[in-house]
């Protein structure tokens, strides 16, 4: 595990469970482990694995299942269901505290509501992990504001740099236990083949997104001037095709 991805939980703020709800249609947990096109020879991370039922389904396809579960009260269900499968590792663990994997590795997983962007930012934050792919369910409206054409957040804007993100589609509440007050929503990542921004340059484009989501609505040019000198500005309006009066929010595509 890369230690470089340790994500430490502050002592005063214990895990927030509330957005717990776990899946018990069979049907639906099939289609969303198929939609991941898991191979026979990669890694699966099940973040929030609860009572096991996608790890379970995982373990028929992925050459390791690593399970994330902090909850005392599953954790030895959980551990019991993968006593016999050598393919399952259960981890007892925070997912804000984990360590994600050095390997190359593939994320599916039915996240708690309650942390879905620091999830989503532990897997997209650093485009030189080892994070390949992902297939996950989460709140609808934040599955919603994560692959929106119009970006308001500068972390999504800097994550569409190196991975596509796409909904799926909607999935209604009553597939829950207990059901969430709102419907979920499925989400699929996938690393871009050519990112748009060299990894070299994560930390220097995510300043320039933070200052750039500033002016949302501004016309991207008029605010990159304030930035880039006149020969560096016809260098990216020539790769970025830039058009007149293209926003900000546009860049990610």
């Amino acid at each position: 595990m890369n230690k470089k991805h340790k994500k430490k939980l502050g002592r005063s703020k214990p895990p927030n469970f509330s957005g717990q709800h776990f899946m018990h249609n069979k049907k639906l947990v099939n289609e969303i482990v198929n939609r991941a096109h898991i191979k026979s020879n990669e890694v699966v991370m099940d973040l929030g694995a609860g009572k096991g039922a996608l790890t379970m389904a995982l373990n028929k396809k992925a050459l390791r299942v690593l399970a994330v579960e902090y909850d005392g009260k599953l954790i030895n269900s959980l551990k019991r269901k993968a006593m016999e499968e050598e393919n399952i590792k259960v981890i007892h663990q925070d997912i804000r505290s984990i360590y994600l994997p050095n390997e190359p590795f593939v994320v599916v997983s039915n996240i708690p509501y309650a942390i879905t962007t620091p999830i989503m930012k532990m897997l997209l934050g650093n485009p030189s992990s080892a994070f390949q792919r992902g297939c996950i369910v989460m709140e609808k409206g934040a599955a919603k504001r994560f692959t929106s054409a119009y970006v308001k957040d500068a972390y999504v804007l800097t994550w569409k740099m190196w991975f596509d993100i796409h909904y799926i589609k909607g999935i209604s509440k009553v597939n829950f236990s207990p059901p969430p007050k709102v419907d979920a929503g499925l989400i699929k990542i996938t690393r871009k083949k050519k990112p748009l921004i060299a990894y070299k340059h994560a930390k220097t484009f995510r300043g320039l997104a933070q200052y750039g989501m500033r002016y949302p609505n501004a016309p991207a040019e008029s605010v990159l001037r304030n930035i880039f000198t006149a020969p560096q500005m016809k260098h990216l309006k020539r790769n970025l095709n830039l058009d007149e009066g293209a926003t900000i929010t546009s860049l990610n595509k």
